[in-house]
This record gives C-alpha cells, sequence and structure tokens, in this order.
C-alpha cells in the first residue's frame, strides 16, 4: 500500500510539473505566430526568374525601364526592386520588394497581363520577332527573417 501510494504520489507531481511547463509555454511568441499564408503585415519578395539570352539583355533591360519601373512606381506598397542577371545560366532574377502581402495581391492580375503584354510588345518592336523570347522559369515569394 505504501508503495501504491508513493507510485500515485510520483505521477500526480509529474502531471503537475508538466501542466506548469504547459501554461509557461503558452507566452512563447512562436506559438502565438500565425502562418505566413494568413499574416498579411510583414514585408514580402517577389521573386521572378526568367531566360535572358546575352544576346538580348539590353532590350530586357530596357523594357523593364520603360514599362515595369514607371508601372510598379505608381502602385501603393511597392518598396523597389532588384535585378540580377546570370551570365553563365543566361537567367534573370528580379526581387520586387512589397509593403505587405496583402498590398501586393491586391493589385487585379488583369492589370498585370495588361503590363505584361505592353512589356512584350515593347521586346518584340525592339528585336522585330513576334514571340516573347523571356521565359519565365520560376515565380515565388521570399518572406524576410528578423
Amino acid at each position: 500500500m505504501k508503495l501504491n501510494l508513493k507510485r500515485k504520489c510520483q505521477r500526480f507531481c509529474l502531471i503537475l510539473i508538466c501542466l506548469v511547463v504547459l501554461i509557461f509555454q503558452s507566452d512563447v511568441p512562436n506559438l502565438k505566430a500565425l502562418s505566413m499564408d494568413n499574416y498579411q503585415g510583414e514585408m514580402v519578395i517577389e521573386e521572378l526568374r526568367l531566360k535572358v539570352p546575352a544576346d538580348i539583355k539590353a532590350a530586357w533591360l530596357n523594357a523593364e525601364k520603360e514599362i515595369w519601373d514607371p508601372w510598379l512606381s505608381s502602385k501603393d506598397g511597392f518598396l523597389g526592386r532588384q535585378l540580377f542577371w546570370d551570365k553563365e545560366k543566361e537567367e534573370a532574377l528580379i526581387l520586387v520588394n512589397w509593403k505587405s502581402k496583402k498590398l501586393w495581391k491586391s493589385i487585379p492580375i488583369s492589370e498585370v497581363n495588361i503590363v505584361q503584354g505592353k512589356f512584350e510588345d515593347n521586346v518584340k518592336t525592339a528585336l522585330n520577332i513576334s514571340k516573347n523570347p523571356f521565359e519565365l522559369i520560376y515565380e515565388g515569394e521570399l518572406d524576410k527573417q528578423v
């Protein structure tokens, strides 16, 4: 009987310790954090990768400057962007900084498609070709880390 009482007391103490730990853990910021899909308030970076052959890189840069720069600058939440080019892969990396995912995603896709059409028309006219030569390889987003 003494052994049984001792065992029950040990179990009770173990459960009590676990409860105390759980209560104090409820204040940990990670447990209160929202998933990035639901949280719309933090800066987000749009990431785009394009195939940009070396011989037409200048046409790409010019169209970016003439078409995308003015349009992006007029958008609420746009913080700036960076253009990179990898000469070995002949790929462009475009990083567009947005104040929040909510502001970025509030731009209608139909409006983006119109601007993309203007971009492609600019390039096709400049190069005297009938098809957009810049294949989209990847489109995604990056979340700023603390």
